[in-house]
């Protein structure tokens, strides 16, 4: 069985009189977030578990939305179905005839979420340029206050993987008192050397674009092609070499833009160009800059202004955490998720860590259901 259609909802996080504190020091005083439910809370409101999505996730998590009010322009077909389909529904690994999960776009995203694309309501017109920056832990702040507006005072479990593991941490850390069960997907404690020169060399093609306009584009043309250059960039840490060439068309296709002296050689040209192409469709570029910039700068201790890992998980003793890696993992590699392992160790906190084997490479944890559903299903229903 499966999660068969499903509904965004809003709710409003801030306000002139309780605004939204962000960690650079600027506020956000009319924030919504974007979210989507699956299950039923139950009386005692603790069965609730928290999905982070990665970088160009959404609310959307599983089931069917074909359309999601204000985001009609990102809202395409590649985003009606659910991006963790596979893994949430009754019987699933994220069993909704057990638990009430909750998945919402990040602040500063352009599903739904307040961010760059959204209007200000005191000028009109999309924030653009104008948005601040945004840090992991602003993501996070965001979502426990729509845990407020729901009700919910502690979760059963928070999950995420990748960019969203890093929120997954945020929030065990920050909110300690909130959650249960931590379980991080393919991430780590800190952004690391290859994520910051990934990052930064995504961030430079996205502004380098001429028609980018310091991020006041929404009135003209969009930075598709600095943004299209970005997602290729990215795209070969998140899915393997050899799926890459397994997905590749035995078919090579000269664009008939873009390329004027180059003359494409092989199919995965065409694939890569193709990847880039299509994710500008469904995502805006000032949003992708700030959740760069929230990846790059991620430290967990710096963002929890803790003095040592001692000190940030004396609170988190009651805690449960089950950590996946990914043998073939290129974007957070395994050893990332060892050291997690092991610090959480050192400071005596419940801990599990499987490496699960797979030649699809990062992206690994959003399409093999049956690597991790074993391992998901004990850890949220099961003592330990």
């Amino acid at each position: 069985m499966a999660v068969e259609t499903a509904q965004t909802h809003f709710a409003s996080i801030s306000s002139e009189s309780d605004p939204l504190q962000l960690f650079s020091g600027d506020q956000l005083v009319a924030a919504e977030v974007a979210y989507e439910t699956y299950g039923a809370l139950n009386e005692a409101k603790d069965n609730a578990i928290l999905i982070f999505h990665a970088l160009s996730g959404s609310q959307h998590a599983a089931g069917r939305n074909e359309a999601v009010e204000g985001v009609e322009r990102y809202w395409t077909d590649e985003c009606h179905e659910g991006w963790w389909e596979n893994f949430i529904g009754p019987g699933k690994a994220l069993d909704t005839s057990q638990f009430y999960v909750i998945c919402a776009n990040y602040l500063g995203g352009c599903y739904g979420s307040t961010g760059p694309s959204s209007l200000d309501h005191e000028t009109g017109n999309p924030f653009g340029s104008r948005f601040p920056s945004i840090a992991i832990r602003d993501i996070v702040d965001s979502q426990a206050k729509l845990l407020n507006a729901l009700g919910i005072d502690c979760l059963h479990a928070v999950v995420g993987g990748s960019m969203g593991g890093m929120a997954c941490l945020s929030f065990a850390t920050r909110y300690p008192d909130r959650v249960n069960v931590v379980i991080p997907m393919a991430t780590s404690l800190y952004a690391t050397t290859l994520h910051r020169i990934h990052n930064f060399e995504q961030i430079y093609a996205v502004e380098s674009d001429p028609n980018f306009q310091g991020g006041d584009y929404y009135g003209g043309v969009f930075p598709d092609q600095g943004l299209a250059l970005a997602r290729m960039i990215a795209h070969k840490t998140y899915v393997s070499l050899s799926t890459m060439e397994d997905r590749a068309r035995n078919e090579i296709v000269q664009p008939s833009s873009g390329f004027k002296h180059y003359r494409f050689s092989h199919p995965i040209e065409s694939y890569l160009l193709h990847q880039g192409r299509k994710f500008v469709s469904r995502f805006d570029a000032n949003t992708y800059l700030r959740l760069c910039e929230a990846w790059l700068r991620f430290d967990l201790l710096k963002e929890a202004e803790s003095d040592s890992y001692q000190a940030l998980f004396s609170s988190c003793k009651h805690q449960k955490y089950m950590i996946f890696s990914v043998d073939s993992d290129v974007c957070f590699y395994p050893e990332d998720q060892v050291q997690m392992a092991r610090i959480l160790k050192q400071n005596d906190i419940r801990c599990r860590h499987i490496t699960i084997h797979s030649e699809k490479g990062h992206d690994a944890f959003l399409l093999e259901p049956e690597l991790l559903e074993p391992h998901l299903k004990h850890s949220l229903e099961n003592p330990w």
